[in-house]
């Protein structure tokens, strides 16, 4: 507790300075900027700077300032110096911050068609989540959220969610339940693992590790890149590929800074943004196959043979259920079927 209330105390002065400072600090809109005196932009990021989309967030700055001549300049506090994401986005829309990047369901607070991204099998494999997410509807859709205060500049994959567990396998939903899982703190995030019979467990993930290892929990569940970089394949030794959901991150500007652009630098953020994109998805595809094989090497068993039609039918009531709750849902999972066809 002690440690939260000084990182909260931390943030808050920080935020107060960019308050205080962003009125006489440079250009205010993108028309007056020039290379000695540019339109400095805000952005927040919570990961570690060595994170792969951290990476492609700094190549995103970099490219801002050398297609803008240097006229727009993009200054990342990472490391979570500006708070929790919650905290930001409540920063983005007082117009404090500039950007933020925040897991999408996060952004249901403001625009509930975000709670979609959290839903189980939304996407039924890696090549069209991709083609959905690069699709002319979901670009269409990042940009109709600006009356809620924010536009989406583009999307981050990070990778498919699956279920680890400290030593028994899951191919089935039947294997999870009475199980204890980890999840995170997000409302379809329990309900599904609460469908499939397990109990839902929502803690820090800072706190997974030791209570895998003492049993306190029996298992979570994320993408591969968990069992290594956070060492949990030492705990956890079976990591079953059910794939249930795939959470992208959005790149996101608030709608006041948003209407601090010209056009044509609206769309170079644009284009610059997109581009960090391609070169995040390359990243993470290398960075996801080189964790598989050190998690191999860690005696960490890939369950491949799970019947993942069962898991999709066990958890479609989730989807249903949001669906019905909020017909913003209803029409994003409508969006992403035209994207998977590559309807208008």
């Amino acid at each position: 507790m002690r440690n939260r209330l000084i990182s909260g105390t931390v943030a808050l002065v920080l935020v107060a300075a960019l308050a205080a400072c962003a009125p006489a600090s440079g250009a205010r809109t993108s028309a007056e900027a020039t290379p000695e005196n540019p339109l400095v932009l805000t952005l927040a990021n919570n990961l570690d700077d060595d994170h792969v989309t951290s990476r492609a967030l700094a190549s995103f700055a970099e490219d801002v300032k050398r297609r803008s001549g240097g006229r727009v300049v993009v200054k990342i506090y990472g490391n979570g110096q500006l708070g929790a994401e919650p905290d930001v986005l409540g920063q983005l829309h007082e117009g404090i911050v500039d950007m933020t990047r925040t897991s999408a369901p996060g952004l249901a607070t403001y625009a509930p068609g975000y709670h979609t991204f959290g839903l189980p099998y939304v996407f039924n494999s890696e090549q069209e989540f991709y083609e959905v997410m690069d699709s002319p509807q979901m670009a269409e859709y990042f940009r109709s959220t600006e009356d809620e205060g924010f536009v989406g500049l583009t999307y981050y994959s990070s990778g498919a969610r699956s279920f680890y567990t400290r030593n028994t396998p899951v191919r089935t939903p039947e294997d999870l339940r009475g199980m204890k899982i980890r999840v995170q703190d997000m409302r379809s995030q329990t309900d599904l693992v609460g469908g499939l019979g397990a109990a839902p467990v929502v803690m820090a993930f800072s706190d997974t590790y030791t209570s895998l290892q003492t049993g306190l929990i029996d298992g979570a569940e994320s993408n591969e890149t968990v069992l290594t970089e956070s060492a949990h394949g030492e705990v956890s030794h079976a990591f079953s590929k059910t794939e249930h959901t795939r959470i992208p991150d959005v790149l996101v500007i608030s709608t006041q800074t948003w209407e601090r652009l010209a056009p044509a630098d609206e769309q170079m953020l644009a284009d610059a943004a997109r581009a960090s994109t391609e070169q995040q998805k390359a990243d993470w595809a290398k960075t996801t196959e080189q964790a598989i094989a050190e998690a191999k090497a860690m005696g960490v068993e890939f369950i491949t043979d799970v019947d993942t039609t069962s898991f999709r039918e066990a958890s479609r009531p989730v989807v249903d259920s949001y669906a019905r709750q909020h017909p913003e849902v209803a029409e994003l999972l409508s969006v992403i079927t035209a994207g998977k066809r590559g309807t208008p």
